[in-house]
């Protein structure tokens, strides 16, 4: 079960006078993959279907991360009384999938599985605390707390697990690197364009891949300050296990911030 509920949640409190639209606009693409974790979830129960104790494990990800969805989706047709969550979110599971027949993770172990499962949780942790600093709006803000807040305890799920799939496995740091940057480098890949796509778009707009991924990463990461880039790098680099305070993490949190100021200041072609 959820640790929070809506009704842990101000909705009374919400003043459009200090809604920010680019906000809006991430918001509601995040809803759509936040409320597409069935999807995933049936990926990982193939995936692990050899480990008995992971599949609780799934299913409470699961409906954690679909009442993230669900609450963004409802805060998004509050906000934006034209914006139709249900259309929206239909549209984008129309167009864009995932493999639901695999039985074997692409990442190529358990352990590389688990690893870039952490390098999600990071990604989404990182977001909604960066948004939930930038934003003045008391229901946005009370809503990207407790979603950070649990992208963070899902992060410490996945990586306890993936320490025992290590200490089986034996992956060898070059693989653990490798599993890290790919699963990085997918944030360029369909699912957050689309997802941009078919929150944002006016119907009959023709997707786009780069003008949808810049446009996302645009709003998003104009709202990143250093703290959320240094501890976006601290986890990965635990993750991939690096020690985050080393010279390497302080190379790799330099990077890490010109990286997100460049996504923030690149320019989106035409339509």
């Amino acid at each position: 079960m959820p640790v929070w509920s809506p009704d842990d949640i101000p909705w009374q409190d919400f003043d459009s006078a200090r809604l920010d639209p680019d906000i809006l606009m991430v918001v509601k693409a995040a809803a759509m993959v936040e409320r597409n974790a069935a999807d995933y979830t049936h990926y990982l129960r193939n995936v692990f279907s050899s480990d008995p104790s992971f599949l609780p494990i799934a299913a409470e990800w699961e409906v954690e991360e679909v009442q993230h969805g669900d609450i963004l989706g409802r805060y998004a047709q509050m906000a934006d009384p034209a914006f139709d969550f249900p259309a929206a979110f239909k549209r984008f599971v129309d167009g864009f999938r995932i493999d639901l027949a695999a039985t074997a993770s692409v990442r190529g172990s358990l352990t590389g599985e688990l690893l870039a499962r952490c390098i999600v949780e990071t990604g989404t942790s990182s977001l909604y605390s960066a948004l939930r600093d930038a934003t003045d709006e008391p229901v946005l803000k009370a809503i990207c707390h407790r979603i950070a807040g649990d992208e963070f305890r899902h992060y410490k799920t996945f990586y306890e697990m993936m320490k025992g799939y290590h200490g089986r496995e034996g992956i060898g740091l070059f693989r653990r690197v490798m599993v890290a940057v790919g699963r990085i480098a997918e944030t360029d890949d369909d699912e957050l364009a689309f997802a941009w796509h078919a929150a944002n778009d006016p119907a009959g707009t023709a997707y786009n891949r780069l003008r949808c991924s810049r446009a996302y990463a645009r709003r998003a990461f104009r709202h990143y300050q250093p703290k959320h880039a240094e501890r976006a790098v601290n986890m990965v680099m635990k993750a991939v296990g690096f020690d985050p305070q080393g010279w390497l993490g302080a190379m790799a949190k330099a990077f890490a911030w010109r990286k997100m100021r460049g996504l923030a200041a690149q320019q989106e072609p035409a339509a």
